[in-house]
């Protein structure tokens, strides 16, 4: 858990009091024509917390996964992966990278002979696009612990996460479901609570403060719950 802490839930909490008011307010109703300028500094503190966070997750999937490893080694284990975990990711972002601007560029070419028909096209490609990238990010969500046990490359990698959740994409996607809403109504409600209690000490600063670290500490338990569940899945699909 204290790994848990350290890799999970600080940098998030960290970027959080990172977000700058304008974009914070933005992401609550957020539209291309409106959206603020985020400084270089709030992205690079972005990639970094992305970074830190992955990280973490692979050091909790390595104590998961091994019983008996000490905490050093399942860093160690974690950092020697890593570099193959960015990887992935940046093959499965780059796919769909290249997908939407396929999709912006039919659109493009169909609205120069008609607009109307152009924007009924990206708004439905747009659709597309997002059923396919929750698709993939249900099909690889053992890639994680494929990453940390298998020791495979980049490319194996994805395959071999692929085809270990092939026939099972409903219930993971109902595991996730539950899990993102269980977690939201939970972090929502330790909040709400500690930021009125954090209020009545230190004012408006102390009730951000204060929801904010209840809202982590929440959200990272439940983030822990779901990697071991993850794990356990794991070695029943690489079992069977």
């Amino acid at each position: 858990f204290p790994v848990a802490l350290l890799f999970v839930a600080l940098p998030g909490l960290i970027l959080q009091e990172m977000t700058p008011p304008e974009l914070a307010a933005w992401s609550l109703a957020p539209k291309m024509d409106t959206m603020p300028d985020v400084p270089a500094s709030y992205g690079v503190a972005l990639t970094i917390a992305v970074v830190l966070i992955w990280f973490g997750s692979l050091s909790l999937f390595a104590l998961a996964l091994r019983p008996g490893i000490s905490v050093g080694e399942a860093l160690r284990l974690s950092l020697q992966r890593l570099p193959v975990l960015l990887g992935t990711a940046l093959v499965v972002l780059g796919a769909l990278f290249g997908l939407l601007m396929t999709v912006i560029l039919l659109a493009v070419i169909v609205s120069l002979a008609s607009k109307a028909a152009g924007a009924s096209l990206g708004l439905l490609l747009g659709f597309a696009v997002v059923g396919v990238a929750l698709f993939a990010s249900v099909r690889l969500m053992l890639l994680n612990p494929v990453v940390l046990d298998s020791g495979s490359g980049v490319k194996e990698s994805l395959r071999r996460a692929w085809a270990l959740t092939r026939g099972h994409f409903w219930r993971l996607l109902a595991f996730i479901l539950i899990l993102t809403l269980l977690s939201g109504i939970v972090a929502s409600a330790a909040q709400s609570i500690f930021g009125l209690l954090g209020s009545l000490v230190a004012g408006p600063d102390g009730a951000r403060l204060a929801g904010g670290i209840a809202g982590a500490i929440v959200s990272t338990v439940i983030q822990v719950y779901m990697l071991v569940m993850l794990a356990r899945l794991y070695r029943q699909a690489t079992a069977g």
